[in-house]
């Protein structure tokens, strides 16, 4: 029981909690009312919620130190001459968003390709780092210590070995355990240039300055500044060792060579440059196209330091845009508002709507949470399948065969506002039918949820998800 002198400065705790969520700017009305009745509602459990994780905060020197790496690499980034204003058609919007967003142009003269979702994909990049001859950049946010991870571990001590310079970053969270691992140590003492994202320092003191769940989820590898790979892979086994149980995980996973690979390493080395300082700027040089007119490309890459748009914005213009049909795939579905209206508008203007989801989620809230937006989606056409052989990892987009997103980004409020995260904006009809033909394995590999089976849901199970839905704007 609280005393009266408790209760009033609880109270007054609340009050000054609560305008300062009225103050803020740029807060979606949604965000505001839900962090108001959880301040208001719950005894100081609330408050101590809102002060941890209620705003995207950081430490202003870091804040800084970022947005002087991002100028300066701007400073030596010159418009390339494979960049596309012109004949894209209905995707004009697209590229425009994608721009407006991570500050890049569309380039043509690539080659994208679509790598196996086997753990044969990371023999291809290993294959890779084998042929290096200059540089290798690797960014994962999970980086286990299993057979794949030792494998790139393994290529990574090679290409230092015989003089190439290696460098690696893995998140603080994501790769834990693989940082306290003696094939990480081995590879510090082989020369492999090593670092950890966003390390958690004092976890009470730190939490007053700046959020402790941020996290680089970006996955990133770049080799001479010729070759590149990217998607929703993390450097692990498909069977996932740290989550057997909802193995295995499917993912999805780009290799890339061409003009773009130079926006993938501006990426690379601006998070190398904040967390390091060291001046890499000379490495951003130019690459030239491999193909004619080969596929246009557009790297996005969002993070919590700039605030300047969301990755959301590009999926929504994506969505407005389509025509005939769209196919979502994405592991974790807690969208902004703009998000979801536009998915189930799109469904009933008569838009072929189809989304893949894990039938098991490896997150109970999350999974929960998204099924309550279940219901709205089938009711205004959407086909939903529910993939059942694992974990559905990938992270992708297509529009009408002609146009699609891949990449680290969930369709969630995480990626959108918390994760440094990276996606590639691909226009190619060949790549894009054979996304299509890989979506549709997925389709293949998962059963239809009806809206009858929803309505047939335990009124637990209905109670609990849309509570959760309605506790969305705070996840």
């Amino acid at each position: 029981m609280l005393t009266d002198g408790t209760a009033l400065l609880h109270y007054a705790a609340a009050l000054l909690v609560s305008v300062r969520v009225l103050l803020r700017p740029r807060l979606e009305p949604t965000v505001r009312l839900s962090w108001i009745l959880v301040v208001e509602l719950v005894p100081l459990i609330g408050i101590i919620a809102y002060v941890l994780f209620g705003e995207i905060r950081m430490r202003g020197a870091e804040v800084q130190r970022m947005a002087d790496v991002r100028d300066h690499l701007s400073g030596l980034w010159q418009r390339s001459r494979h960049s596309v204003d012109e004949g894209l058609g209905y995707a004009a919007p697209m590229v425009a968003a994608a721009r407006a967003t991570g500050g890049f142009e569309a380039v043509s003269g690539n080659r994208v390709e679509l790598l196996s979702e086997e753990d044969s994909a990371i023999d291809d990049m290993v294959a890779a780092i084998d042929e290096a001859k200059g540089h290798v950049h690797i960014l994962f946010y999970i980086w286990l210590d299993d057979v794949s991870g030792r494998k790139m571990a393994e290529a990574a001590i090679r290409a230092a070995e015989r003089g190439v310079k290696a460098r690696v970053i893995v998140d603080a969270i994501g790769s834990r355990a693989f940082t306290w691992s003696e094939t990480w140590s081995r590879m510090k003492a082989a020369g492999v240039e090593c670092v950890i994202a966003l390390p958690l320092g004092l976890p009470v003191i730190g939490a007053l300055f700046q959020r402790m769940d941020l996290r680089n989820h970006r996955k990133i590898v770049v080799i001479d500044n010729r070759m590149g790979f990217s998607g929703s892979r993390n450097c692990s086994d498909k069977a996932f060792a740290i989550k057997p149980r909802y193995a295995p995980w499917v993912d999805i996973l780009l290799r890339v060579e061409g003009p773009v690979v130079r926006q993938m390493q501006a990426l690379f080395l601006q998070d190398w440059m904040s967390y390091t300082g060291e001046d890499l700027g000379g490495m951003l040089q130019s690459v030239e196209a491999v193909r004619t007119p080969g596929t246009i490309a557009q790297v996005v890459g969002t993070g919590p330091d700039l605030r300047q748009g969301s990755i959301s914005d590009c999926m929504a213009t994506m969505i407005h845009g389509a025509r005939e049909r769209i196919t979502i795939t994405t592991p974790y579905y807690v969208p902004d508002n703009a998000l979801d209206a536009a998915i189930r508008a799109a469904a009933r203007r008569g838009v072929a709507v189809t989304m893949i989801l894990p039938e098991r989620n490896d997150s109970f809230i999350v999974a929960g949470t998204s099924e309550g937006f279940y219901y709205g989606l089938l009711a205004a056409g959407v086909r939903l399948y529910l993939f059942r052989p694992g974990l559905l990892h990938t992270k992708a987009i297509s529009i009408d065969g002609c146009v699609a997103m891949v990449g680290s980004a969930n369709m969630d409020r995480r990626s959108f506002e918390i994760n440094y995260e990276i996606s590639m904006l691909i226009l190619d009809e060949e790549l894009v039918a054979q996304l299509d033909e890989r979506q549709q394995s997925y389709v293949e590999r998962s059963r239809p949820l009806l809206r009858i089976e929803v309505l047939r849901w335990s009124v637990w199970r209905r109670l609990r998800n849309n509570l959760l839905a309605l506790a969305s704007p705070l996840l």
